[in-house]
């Protein structure tokens, strides 16, 4: 038996061995010991926690005392209330709550009970308690004692009954007992027939954990609750009156087979996924290489940036140092020389001297020879005399250097990071000619200084293959610099599909591109207008907002009075608005949004013949079919909407989109999604919608705004001047692009 144990003992040292580091503590860097478990599931050894909270209590009364971190001299002195631990456990103690004499009610303790968890820097609120609200992880314990067994297996562990010499390797462990016994010693122990013949055994272990866990808060109560909120085993006076009284708990049993199902799929889920981590083993393995070298490469480029400025220093210093004596040199020769002339002017020397001697010359013919020149030269020198100037300037401002501004461009020169990569926020950016595009930066970042938007076109109906694989398609090109969170990129080509990143700038250092975004442009340019006021839209049940480029669809006060005439239980008619641009020509295309709740809402574009019928002529508004393309099934309206009508009206309502029956002129790829189950014409409403209307070949489109995908299409008698037409009935909210209005609303 015993030499199956220590077969079965090695056999489980191969997966113990490689869990060490989940057995560590956080704080002592060793194997757990009496693990504590933390309000945020972290655990910590019952040591560990006591020097943090002595820490804590002397930093509040000395903030300059000795640190009792685990590395200094007081995290190894021994706990003394370990020992005391130990006597608890073993003396029968059943509890699953550790009592600690320090924390005990009344006694001269600290009152400082907040910690901060070293695995996620929460503050954790012991309460008056304190290390005795905490649960020990027999759990964690009984996984680190079998991680030491693992550890020392040619270390046996002996029978406590058998004495020396015969002393005997033991087999088993009983967990009522606390004690290991051999073979014999456990039969003669635990004799059957008698109540220690139920006790529980195990293999081989020191490690001897209570039966039962105990409330710390009732120490006379069994845990066999656990609280979804606090996340912890509670018992039933909590759950009655305690501090869990309002919060939701469900049996231990419940409990123990929920999270052990969640546990095991996840096992389950990662070793399945085995191939896939090692993958990304290997690819982080790479990045770890590629890392190093990267660095040693920026290390290498930062020293060779750095040699060039000291060269380039180097040099401006030479030269400057040269200039300088070359100017000393020549000052000084100029100042000596004029030293010497004014020497000259002295009596028996120099100049005068010479004079002197020339007077005493008594040829006539002679001395005016001689004269004539040196008249002249004391003539010059009595000039000077009289006009006193120093030859050089003993002054050296001109070498003087103001190298303020460079000093500050050098100290505010950053090598703390690179930048971290904006994000292109796409539920704010928008796409027409111009492109509106906005980013935001990470929640941490520091000030950045500037930003820069690259975008380049990948395809478009003008261009050629030949042209795709030109310059046009791939070279990215880049805007000036930004200094906001957005910008806006004019000049885009219609029905063209452009690809766009930014990337930040923080003391001439570029952080990396943000992921590409590819965004459609619409087919043609966008038609700037407003919702006309001015055109017989119900006041009464239509809302137009000051801006005017949003309407909201109410119930009238007419219909709150004639409620008792009422007999149906469906809306009775449609409210009509539309834009005050009209279109005549070209090709010209706008972008929407309905709300989602809207009950029933038509768009699309309507003559104005048509809207004069709409807005003054009587109709009968007793159904709903009155209008073609009424969104119903019925198939009265079938036959007239096959011909083409001087309006074209989409039905939205209720988050769903609903394309017309098929007809002559739908597109091929709508007709056949038309054609068929009535099922198949009901679509997801758009977040936006788009339409074009190109009045030249009378054909209106509908897209969806986000991909430019085309939704439906098809011919409109455009005889006259059409307008954006926008019916409601019920409740509904139409708010048109900030893009569509901003002009109108400039003007």
């Amino acid at each position: 038996m015993a030499a199956e144990m220590r077969r079965s003992s090695s056999t489980v040292a191969v997966p113990i061995k490689n869990i060490e580091r989940e057995l560590i503590c956080p704080i002592c860097k060793e194997l757990f010991t009496h693990p504590l478990i933390l309000p945020c599931q972290h655990s910590v050894c019952h040591k560990c926690v006591r020097e943090l909270l002595q820490l804590n209590h002397e930093d509040s009364f000395d903030a300059g005392s000795e640190c009792s971190l685990p590395g200094s001299p007081r995290s190894r002195v021994p706990s003394p209330s370990m020992e005391r631990l130990d006597r608890l456990v073993r003396s029968g103690g059943s509890r699953g709550s550790i009592s600690s004499p320090g924390w005990r009610r009344g006694s001269v303790t600290p009152r400082v009970t907040t910690i901060a968890c070293p695995g996620c820097q929460h503050d954790i609120d012991l309460g008056e308690r304190g290390i005795s609200m905490l649960f020990r992880n027999f759990t964690l314990e009984n996984i680190v004692e079998r991680y030491r067994q693992a550890a020392r297996a040619a270390v046996a562990i002996m029978c406590n009954i058998c004495k020396p010499p015969q002393l005997q390797e033991a087999t088993k462990s009983c967990m009522d007992c606390k004690a290991s016994y051999c073979n014999e010693c456990f039969k003669l122990h635990h004799p059957w027939g008698t109540p220690k013949a139920q006790h529980e055994y195990v293999g081989p272990t020191t490690n001897f954990r209570p039966k039962v866990l105990m409330c710390p808060e009732h120490e006379m109560e069994k845990v066999n609750m656990y609280c979804e909120v606090c996340r912890r085993p509670v018992c039933h006076l909590c759950k009655l009156g305690g501090s869990h009284a309002n919060h939701k708990v469900t049996s231990m049993g419940s409990a123990y087979k929920i999270l052990k199902e969640k546990l095991a799929k996840s096992i389950h889920y990662l070793i399945s996924k085995e191939d896939q981590v090692r993958t990304q083993i290997t690819d982080l393995e790479q990045l770890i290489s590629h890392t190093e070298e990267n660095g040693q490469l920026a290390e290498r480029r930062a020293n060779e940036h750095f040699e060039r400025l000291f060269e380039t220093l180097q040099e401006r210093k030479s030269e400057m140092l040269r200039s300088i004596e070359q100017s000393r040199s020549r000052r000084l020769n100029q100042l000596k020389g004029q030293v010497e002339e004014y020497q000259g002017m002295l009596e028996n020397s120099g100049l005068v001297g010479y004079a002197q001697e020339v007077l005493k010359e008594t040829d006539q013919s002679c001395f005016v020879q001689t004269a004539k020149q040196l008249h002249v030269r004391i003539q010059k020198a009595t000039e000077s005399l009289r006009t006193f100037h120093p030859a050089a300037d003993p002054c050296f401002d001109e070498f003087v250097l103001d190298t303020s501004r460079e000093e500050t461009l050098l100290k505010e020169m950053c090598f703390g990071g690179v930048p971290d990569p904006p994000l292109i926020d796409l539920s704010h950016s928008r796409v027409y000619n111009e492109a509106s595009i906005t980013w935001r930066l990470s929640d941490d970042h520091l000030p950045t200084d500037h930003h820069v938007l690259e975008y380049r076109r990948l395809s478009g109906p003008s261009q050629s293959p030949s042209q795709e694989d030109g310059e046009d398609s791939g070279v990215w090109r880049a805007t000036d610099r930004v200094y906001g969170p957005s910008t806006v990129v004019c000049d885009l080509e219609a029905d063209s599909l452009y690809s766009f990143r930014v990337r930040s700038c923080r003391n001439s250092m570029f952080s990396p591109y943000s992921p590409e975004v590819s965004l459609h442009t619409p087919p043609s340019p966008a038609l700037g207008f407003l919702f006309s006021d001015k055109c017989g839209f119900s006041t009464e049940r239509l809302i137009l907002n000051k801006r005017r480029d949003t309407v909201e669809s109410v119930a009238g006060m007419a219909y709150l009075l004639a409620a008792e005439r009422v007999q149906t239980g469906s809306y009775i008619g449609l409210d009509y608005i539309i834009g005050d641009t009209g279109i005549s020509q070209g090709r010209h295309y706008w972008a929407f949004k309905v709300e989602p709740y809207s009950y029933m809402v038509k768009v699309g574009v309507a003559s104005d013949s048509k809207l004069i019928e709409w807005f003054h002529n009587p109709r009968d508004t007793s159904s709903p079919r009155y209008d073609h393309d009424s969104g119903h099934d019925s198939g009265s309206e079938d036959t007239c909407y096959e011909l083409s009508q001087p309006f074209t009206l989409l039905t939205l309502g209720m988050g769903k989109l609903f394309i017309p029956k098929a007809s002559s002129s739908a597109s091929g790829s709508t007709a056949n999604a038309a054609s068929g189950d009535p099922g198949n014409r009901v679509l997801p409403m758009p977040q936006r919608l788009g339409v074009c209307l190109d009045y030249d070949a009378c054909r209106v489109y509908f897209y969806d705004a986000d991909t430019m995908r085309c939704l439906y299409e098809r011919q409109v008698d455009c005889s006259g001047t059409m307008y954006p037409a926008f019916g409601l009935m019920g409740s509904g909210k139409v708010q048109l692009e900030e893009f569509i209005t901003a002009k109108r609303l400039a003007f």
